[in-house]
């Protein structure tokens, strides 16, 4: 017999992805392309290591490997980039992939310092590129619950938040002399920042008082290293905050928040894997995540699902997708963090509080201006 003609809709074009730096969270990254994201291929990867790009690429089916992040820029087949390289190459990357028209999903931080930031906003706002910052705990599934409750005024008026990050550890940190300085806010507590900023949206951080020390290798302290902190931050509506990290919890990767109001309570997150719960004749005991990889797994992928259905609608010019909560984290939100962080860094120095709004505005005293045209600060 012979076949019947079925009608036939051409699939539209996957979202070309090239990933920068394929150390542990871009090899990540690179999969959750590869396997979890619909609609986007990893088309190549770039790391100076190229021993190491070349193993991620062979491993996720990606055809293009190079040593050289212009290479991917350069490329017209990509449609946009994941920048995971080392924090202190991030705001130069994302100028040069705004440059060259590439649409751009960022590791946290965006950079290391505000001036560094804003020219690299300042160039995505002028390629018109879209620009996504991961702050990936906005994408867990309780965040999101808790934020819905925020929002739908369960809580009431926010008066005490709470966000901690407990980096699942040994006792030790074999490493601890490599970790760059101030990493503690820069790059572990930063995602606390921003989920405070965002559980308290509306709001901004006015004042923040930092304390912090090396508990789990107090042998470095008196090299400047740091892994355990405690920050105050005082918002504009009157709530306060806390927030604090460590470096080495012993019974694995804990990372919580907490908003109280004028009429209930609501947490996110929890330190098992699972609710199950054993009862034995040894004691009460849980399974925990031991990775962030574990912990944020579809969060971590579900982020990407969010960037690409942006680009995606960019490439073919219709609607991006709407959330009833705000949840991509822009421009604005990667500077806001930053500001809290850095006004950290100064109040460790002084010991004493620090505002955040002169570290936040322009040497002129002017609120800048972050991608989209968002005044910072408002």
């Amino acid at each position: 017999m012979a076949y019947t003609q079925q009608g036939f809709t051409e699939r539209p074009r996957p979202v070309q992805i090239g990933l920068i730096g394929s150390g542990w969270m871009g090899a990540f990254h690179g999969e959750s392309i590869s396997r979890r994201v619909p609609g986007a291929v990893l088309a190549a990867v770039a790391d100076p290591n190229l021993e190491s790009a070349t193993a991620v690429a062979t491993q996720l089916g990606a055809t293009k490997v190079t040593a050289s992040a212009a290479d991917i820029f350069a490329d017209p087949e990509i449609d946009a980039v994941i920048i995971a390289s080392p924090a202190r190459f991030h705001a130069a990357l994302i100028t040069e992939a705004a440059a060259a028209g590439k649409h751009v999903f960022c590791e946290k931080p965006a950079a290391q310092d505000l001036a560094e930031l804003d020219a690299a906003l300042q160039a995505v706002d002028a390629a018109g590129v879209h620009f996504q910052i991961g702050f990936n705990r906005r994408y867990a599934a309780d965040f999101r619950a808790a934020k819905k409750d925020i929002a739908g005024g369960l809580v009431g008026q926010p008066q005490l938040l709470r966000s901690l990050t407990r980096d699942p550890g040994t006792g030790s940190i074999g490493h601890a002399a490599r970790i760059p300085a101030w990493t503690i806010f820069l790059e572990t507590l930063i995602h606390d920042f921003d989920t405070l900023n965002w559980f308290n949206e509306g709001a901004e951080p006015v004042e923040v008082y930092a304390a912090a020390d090396a508990l789990v290798e107090p042998g470095l302290r008196n090299q400047g290293f740091l892994d355990t902190a405690v920050v105050t931050v005082r918002y504009s509506n009157g709530a306060i905050a806390v927030a604090e990290a460590n470096f080495s919890a012993l019974y694995g990767y804990d990372v919580r928040g907490e908003v109280f109001g004028s009429k209930g309570m609501v947490q996110a997150g929890r330190p098992t894997e699972t609710t199950a719960v054993r009862y034995t004749a040894g004691g009460v005991s849980a399974d925990t995540p031991r990775l962030n990889v574990e912990l944020f797994r579809e969060a971590y992928t579900d982020e990407l699902v969010d960037f690409v259905e942006v680009v995606r609608a960019r490439r073919e010019g219709s609607q991006p997708p709407s959330y009833a909560l705000s949840l991509t984290p822009v421009a604005a939100d990667a500077r806001r963090a930053l500001a809290v962080a850095l006004a950290c860094i100064e109040s460790v120095k002084n010991r004493a509080p620090v505002a955040v709004a002169p570290i936040a505005e322009s040497a002129a005293g002017a609120p800048l201006v972050g991608a989209g045209g968002t005044k910072v600060g408002s």
